[in-house]
């Protein structure tokens, strides 16, 4: 992917991102919230529904930015930074009971305003980034890729009590088809080359994770989980398709017939480790309690569905974004040496 083609669309993917998170505070969150006077007293499972979208439309604006930047640490600590802030941010204003038109209008300007005040910087402070030519630079960009994925399957998988919200599958059809986005364009942008048959992949790759993530939602919940494992081990080998090294000019596809097979096992196996993590540490239960929500009853289990699909992209991206497969070979330059200002490393003393 070309430096200014992945610029704009890191971008434009952390703008509709901010979009969709004001909608979800503004508009989606209100229709969760329990009313009258027995359900005041418990929510039940899958009752703050719109609050994952939020936080899955707030990794979408980090990616965004990993993106725009091309992996290089100097853009993607600050994403980081201002993904963590923008959720502390989330919480207070959900606790505001924000609501309206005029409430959406405000927060995507101040999410935009944010988010272009960091670029702003960003760029005036260290240029606008070019094409990544450090290893470290193309792991960054499979491991998003990873956990742009994996999230995008949380999108596509989220429910509510009912599942009868007319807004609910739009809403996360919205959210799941930004994240296959980011997940596409960081996997090429990882890619140690660029050609036609990457590019031609990435399409097919977008028609049937966009097919896939879309016919998911016509199904029951517990036919739907299914699809999804399986459609999602098909993305994961995908952005290893686009991102990993071709030997003579071809895949390695014994490689990526690993990949599918580890990739079927360990989304639900990674998965099931990380939500009973959550659900062992009260972290569901802290951040419905900081929004000043109504707490989910004994019956009910309150998870944290965006942060389980965060934690199991990075496990498996770390798996995945190994620097060999990613075409890195040992040079005279040490590859762990720092970054020169054109980004790529600096050679070991006595190298030319």
């Amino acid at each position: 992917m070309r430096p200014v083609n992945r610029y704009a669309v890191g971008l434009g993917l952390a703008a509709l991102a901010a979009v969709v998170w004001a909608v979800g505070l503004t508009i989606l969150q209100p229709l969760t919230e329990p009313i009258g006077p027995w359900p005041e007293q418990f929510a039940g499972n899958n009752t703050y529904w719109a609050r994952d979208l939020r936080f899955l439309a707030v990794v979408a604006v980090v990616l965004g930015l990993v993106l725009a930047g091309g992996g290089d640490r100097r853009w993607t600590d600050p994403a980081v930074l201002l993904g963590a802030g923008w959720v502390a941010a989330d919480l207070l204003l959900d606790r505001a009971d924000l609501a309206g038109t005029a409430a959406t209008v405000v927060l995507v300007t101040a999410g935009w305003l944010v988010t272009g005040l960091l670029v702003w910087f960003l760029v005036r402070r260290h240029g606008r980034p070019g094409r990544p030519v450090h290893w470290t630079h193309c792991r960054a960009l499979g491991m998003a890729a990873a956990v742009a994925t994996t999230c995008a399957l949380v999108a596509g998988g989220l429910e509510s009590p009912t599942g009868r919200e007319p807004e609910l599958t739009p809403a996360t059809v919205t959210a799941a088809l930004l994240l296959l986005a980011a997940s596409i364009g960081c996997a090429l942008a990882a890619a140690p080359a660029r050609d036609r048959a990457r590019t031609w992949g990435a399409v097919a790759l977008a028609v049937a994770g966009a097919v896939g993530l879309a016919a998911g939602r016509l199904l029951p919940p517990g036919e739907r989980v299914v699809v999804l494992l399986v459609g999602g081990a098909v993305l994961l080998t995908g952005t290893t398709l686009l991102s990993w090294d071709w030997p003579a000019g071809r895949p390695h596809w014994r490689r990526h017939a690993l990949v599918a097979v580890g990739a079927l096992l360990g989304l639900p196996g990674a998965g099931w480790v990380v939500a009973m993590a959550t659900i062992a540490l009260p972290v569901a239960q802290t951040f419905t309690a900081a929004a000043g929500s109504i707490a989910v009853g004994v019956a009910g289990t309150d998870i944290l569905y965006s942060l389980v699909g965060l934690l199991t992209g990075l496990v498996l991206g770390l798996l995945l974004a190994w620097p060999n497969a990613l075409g890195y070979r040992p040079g005279p330059a040490d590859p762990a040496a720092p970054a020169g200002p054109d980004g790529r490393a600096l050679p070991r003393p006595g190298h030319p």
